[in-house]
């Protein structure tokens, strides 16, 4: 079957997460990979609580609040100087390598693209503009819009609300398994790229593919459509 839609978590997915290593570890040496990733899970275990008891505030309010908490778990001093640095980064994380030529290709095939994340519009559009993916996408779609953060089904009904299409249509494509799963059981096709070479969740469901970069959803999307030459 071929596909309708190509839809792209950001986070970990377009935009490297870790990437805040480097300066966290400038600003406190020794933990800034540690720092990094207690931010991002804490991060990630506050869009669940929020969502599960109908408390929401914006994926931005989020960040900021698990990074105070990472730091204080940490026992690292967060300074007002620092602080900024930090988010500001956060703001522009560093895109893949691979994202610009493998979107390119996909633009060129006419297939529609969008993002759907747990970002705010805001934080979007500027991670976007900072990597030069600017004309790359149809649409930013951000659960700001539904209140409920992803992996709640009101978070992936908009794709198929946007392209106007059955969730089978759209391909869905993400790093984080957790969100591959989530997609998988709302009816998308999916691609886990699983950059980290990690375990695939115990959740009783699986992606329909697993790759390890963007051009694995070209290979994929090449399958189903006659006018994608692989990369």
């Amino acid at each position: 079957m071929p596909i309708n839609a190509i839809v792209f978590d950001a986070y970990g997915t377009l935009f490297d997460v870790y990437s805040v290593d480097v300066l966290a570890d400038e600003i406190f040496p020794g933990h800034g990979a540690q720092l990094s990733g207690l931010w991002r899970d804490k991060q990630i275990e506050y869009t669940r609580l929020r969502t599960l008891c109908d408390q929401y505030v914006d994926f931005w309010q989020i960040t900021e609040d698990a990074l105070e908490f990472a730091c204080e778990r940490l026992k690292q001093t967060l300074t007002g100087t620092a602080r900024k640095r930090l988010l500001d980064n956060y703001a522009d994380l560093t895109a893949f390598p691979e994202n610009i030529e493998v979107l390119e290709q996909l633009k060129e095939a006419d297939i529609p693209l969008a993002i759907l994340s747990n970002g705010t519009q805001k934080m979007l559009n500027q991670a976007i503009s900072a990597s030069g993916m600017g004309g790359l996408r149809d649409a930013v779609l951000s659960v700001d819009s539904v209140r409920r953060f992803k992996t709640a089904p009101e978070a992936y009904q908009l794709g198929p609300d946007h392209f106007d299409c059955r969730p089978g249509d759209i391909l869905f494509v993400s790093s984080n398994c957790w969100d591959i799963c989530g997609a998988a059981w709302f009816g998308y096709r999916t691609i886990w790229l699983n950059r980290y070479r990690l375990p695939l969740e115990r959740l009783g469901i699986a992606p329909d593919r697993i790759g390890t970069s963007l051009k694995d959803v070209v290979e994929f999307a090449a399958e189903t459509q006659t006018n994608i030459p692989n990369i």
